[in-house]
């Protein structure tokens, strides 16, 4: 089965499990090219980086997706410029692998994962994330939703999940910075 995985780590040869917010080691893929172009950045190692806080091994991972009825991923934006923040001018590699070791994840739509390292048998440079993305959207593989599309109710619940993200992460300060300076709620 062909699948794909994205990254900002040049020369990948093999695909390990590592440990994700989920706290089992795994290596997540998606069977849809264009799923994985959200992970090209993480609006937190960003945001780290751009405001001068020292380096981390890891960062708190931020995905402000869902999908579709359709199971169409959809890319929301929490704050106003949210995926021009993140993406704009961001390079990565999408990397293809051919295997039977991965298992199907029932709870998102075209995900796949695996507990065995795979070897990647392609790579491709993607030199501007946001780039990719709005390529996609233009193509019909996924939709990108400003925060001017937001509803009052979605906006509601944004700031509420917000400030429960950020009573529940205390151990991730760098993460709590990067709430406080995107959402001002604290």
């Amino acid at each position: 089965m062909k699948l794909f995985h994205a990254s900002q780590t040049p020369g990948i040869r093999v695909l390990e499990p590592r440990c994700s917010s989920h706290g089992r080691p795994l290596v997540y893929f998606s069977d849809c090219r264009e799923n994985t172009l959200v992970y090209l950045s993480n609006a937190v190692e960003k945001f780290c980086r751009e405001t001068g806080l020292p380096p981390q091994a890891s960062y708190y991972k931020w995905g402000s997706y869902g999908f579709t009825k359709e199971g169409l991923l959809c890319l929301e934006e929490y704050w106003p410029d949210a995926t021009l923040e993140t993406y704009g001018g961001e390079a990565g590699y999408v990397y293809t692998v051919e295997t039977e070791k991965a298992q199907p994840l029932s709870e998102i739509p075209h995900a796949f994962v695996s507990e065995e390292a795979v070897e990647v048998t392609a790579c491709e440079f993607v030199p501007d994330a946001l780039a990719a993305l709005k390529q996609a959207e233009q193509a019909g593989k996924l939709a990108l939703r400003s925060y001017a599309e937001n509803t009052p109710e979605k906006l509601q619940w944004i700031e509420e999940n917000i400030r429960r993200e950020y009573e529940k992460t205390d151990e991730f300060p760098y993460y709590q910075e990067f709430l406080k300076a995107k959402f001002r709620l604290f």
